[in-house]
């Protein structure tokens, strides 16, 4: 709670010193048309500028996406605040995200992510294959901090909006290529146009390609590569002013070889000896992985909006969407030509879901309410391969998911000058799971083509249904200090329902069989939002505080050739900080962006079973354990610079730095920390004087720095068969990319 404290006083001093700002600003005099944009955002489920929305939200437009050099959402961490967005160990489009501490770095099928992923507001639950590519979009938005109340699904920890182009009135064709470091080859094009009064169509398709930034020395395969093709479809209808439809469809295909990862410690033998060729190679790009490289990862969906403004008071929305996932691919976790422990899986996911909304606008009162329902089934299968004892660990299963909600949220003018909105959901899940897991003797199991293996000791078959059901509020208030300046205080509560681990073992940890429970996060927040000297200053500012109950953690434990997997509900934990954004406008032709995050989060209580001790027992592990994938600081900092060439366009400069401190990839502190780091990037980029031309050049990691961003921790000491098996994954090197768009 002090921390708590001194977030609290530093935000009030700030909190005061602006409000005497926005009460002086109106003396100011500054240069005519000076002044930072205003954003316009959906946070709330209708367009709102950014400073009346009372929740911390960070929203990036297509320009701003493109002076990033974003290609893809991970590239969102860099700029936000307390925010981890990342490719997950032993893939190349898996996505892991945390927001505040919130999270779910286990990308396993049937578990449930901490942060809500939505494209058009239809939810994503497959992590697989959501590194989602930057491409004919209209901006993306993130929210932290609960969000039940206005979205269909759970977001615990927060919200990331992708929002992608509208038709629009005007007919367009737009062809753009991307050639860079490593052999880059990215295209892209895409169409719009009306046809007639009422109706328009679009799609766009694009293909992101380059080498490796390393090698497989053993089958000379490219090692961190990337061949991914996509593309999206949308029929828009018009029947009369009060009526509109988009039905959209997508599909992506990633065919990149296998991210096996590197070997960040000498391999050892089941007698503790070195293994030849195990070694710590020199670049973290390469590996020696001999599980193979094939991998393919498929996702596809399809949606339709529909929409009736009854009169002005009142909209209805319906969204429909059905989305399905295929993968096939291998992780090889001791990066070796043998398999001393190759994990070979396979992963299937579908889900439909139906929400219908109501929005209400009166004179002081406006609203949003819906009803959500969800009906998802994930499946999949993987071996656990140990060659130094011929022994394959075959596990398969799947988790069906039907979800019923209810939610509203009302916002209420009390004055003028001050509202309060009060909003709530109802949620139930009823999730059935089955697991299977047995023995083998020899190389892969039946399940993936040995089928002269010989089963052994049945591990773990069981089927079981559970039902979880939460309400969960929110309350906020907004005090308008002037026109241009917002200051809010909100409460809001987010709920993940339990379900099971596909990875349990009943002979290891019998109780498994019974799932985890529901973990619920109470966030307290307030900011201070607005613009002052005349708007040449855009400042966003939050502090928060979060009690965290029932937390469910991945507890993997390697005991004998096996590995004992929890899904522990470990107990309580607490989240304080504060989160600073603000765009500056020095002159016409220059401004600067700064974001500052600060977080300190601490377990107050972690009972696990420790099934290092005989016989296990259970124990609390608060003072020993730390939150994963949560550095305690992040800042970014940026200038952007244009210059207007008259009849030969414009060009804008766009140099940023961005900083994370140290952070832990797990739970348990390990050697796999990353320490804290900076980051350079810059674009450069030139506009025709009509829009039709534009050329850019943009760099990424001008440092080349080496950083880790997952990993794979097990040890000589804890798991002697598994060749001590220590690896890790990294972030992209130094890369120089030049594109060329036209549009007609």
């Amino acid at each position: 709670m002090k921390t708590m404290w001194k977030a609290a006083l530093l935000a009030g001093a700030a909190w005061g010193a602006a409000s005497n700002l926005a009460v002086a600003q109106e003396q100011a005099t500054t240069e005519q048309g000076v002044g930072v944009e205003e954003v316009v955002v959906t946070a709330r489920r209708r367009e709102e500028t950014l400073k009346d929305v009372p929740v911390a939200v960070s929203a990036y437009g297509a320009a701003a996406l493109e002076r990033m050099g974003a290609s893809d959402i991970t590239s969102l961490q860099q700029s936000t605040p307390n925010l981890t967005l990342q490719v997950a160990r032993g893939s190349n489009s898996t996505l892991i995200s945390f927001i505040r501490g919130v999270g779910q770095q286990d990308p396993l099928w049937g578990f449930e992510p901490g942060v809500g992923l939505y494209v058009d507001d239809v939810y994503i639950a497959r992590p697989q294959g959501a590194v989602l590519d930057v491409f004919d979009i209209e901006r993306i938005e993130v929210l932290r901090g609960p969000q039940g109340t206005l979205y269909g699904r759970n977001t615990i920890g927060g919200a990331v909006k992708y929002v992608t182009r509208k038709i629009g009135p005007e007919p367009e064709l737009r062809l753009k290529a991307s050639l860079g470091s490593y052999d880059q080859r990215d295209f892209l094009v895409s169409a719009k146009a009306p046809i007639g009064d009422k109706l328009a169509v679009s799609f766009a398709a694009a293909s992101f390609d380059h080498d490796g930034y390393g090698k497989n020395l053993n089958t000379g395969a490219e090692h961190y590569d990337k061949d991914v093709a996509t593309g999206r479809v949308s029929v828009e209808y018009t029947p009369t002013d009060a009526l509109f439809f988009r039905l959209s469809a997508d599909t992506t295909r990633d065919k990149s070889n296998p991210r096996h990862g590197h070997r960040e410690v000498q391999a050892l033998n089941i007698l503790g000896q070195p293994i030849p060729g195990g070694e710590v190679l020199p670049d973290v790009y390469d590996t020696r992985a001999g599980s193979g490289d094939t991998n393919r990862v498929e996702n596809s969906g399809v949606s339709l909006l529909g929409q009736w403004t009854i009169n002005d008071l009142i909209t209805v929305k319906s969204i429909t969407a059905y989305r399905s996932g295929n993968t096939e691919g291998t992780i090889d976790f001791d990066e070796l030509p043998g398999a001393y422990l190759d994990i070979p899986g396979r992963y299937n996911d579908h889900q439909f879901s139906q929400e219908f909304q109501a929005l209400f606008t009166g004179d002081r009162w406006q609203g949003v309410a819906g009803v959500y329902y969800m009906n998802a089934t994930a499946a999949g299968a993987f071996d656990t391969v140990v060659s130094q004892i011929n022994t394959t660990i075959a596990t398969a299963g799947n988790v069906d998911t039907e979800s019923y909600s209810a939610f509203a949220d009302v916002s209420y003018d009390l004055t003028e000058r001050l509202s309060v909105s009060v909003g709530g959901r109802m949620t139930r899940d009823e999730k059935y799971g089955r697991v299977y897991r047995q023995n083998f003797t020899g190389i892969r199991s039946p399940l993936f083509g040995n089928n002269a293996a010989v089963p052994g000791l049945l591990r773990s078959s069981f089927t079981n249904k559970k039902t979880f059901s939460k309400f969960t509020p929110r309350l906020s208030a907004k005090y308008e200090i002037s026109d241009d300046l917002n200051a809010y205080v909100s409460y809001s509560q987010g709920f993940k329902s339990g379900g099971f681990d596909m990875r349990s073992d009943q002979i290891l940890t019998p109780n498994s069989a019974d799932g985890y429970e529901p973990e619920t996060v109470d966030s307290f927040e307030g900011g201070l939002k607005g613009y002052f000297f005349d708007r040449r200053l855009s400042l966003n500012t939050a502090v928060f505080y979060s009690k965290y109950k029932d937390m469910q953690v991945t507890q993997q434990t390697p005991v004998g050739a096996s590995i004992a997997s929890q899904v522990l509900n470990v107990g309580r934990a607490h989240m304080s900080g504060f989160e600073v954004e603000g765009i500056a406008k020095l002159a016409h032709w220059v401004s600067a962006n700064v974001s500052l995050g600060y977080i300190k989060a601490q377990f107050d209580e972690y009972k696990a079973l420790d099934l290092t001790s005989t016989p296990p027992v259970v124990r609390d592990f608060s003072n020993s354990r730390v939150f994963q994938n949560t550095p305690k600081w992040t800042g970014n900092f940026g200038l952007n610079f244009s210059h207007d060439l008259g009849d030969n366009g414009s060009i804008t400069f766009t140099p940023t730095a961005s900083y994370r401190s140290s952070y832990h990839m797990f739970e348990i502190p390990s050697a796999l920390d990353q320490g804290s780091y900076w980051l350079y990037d810059a674009s450069l980029i030139w506009t025709s004087a009509q829009g039709r031309y534009k050329a850019a050049l943009t760099g990424k990691n001008l440092g080349d720095e080496r950083y880790r961003i997952g990993g794979y921790n097990f040890p000589q000491s804890a798991a002697v068969f598994y060749g001590n098996s220590v690896s890790a994954f990294y972030g992209p090197p130094r890369t120089v990319t030049a594109s060329f768009e036209v549009k007609f």
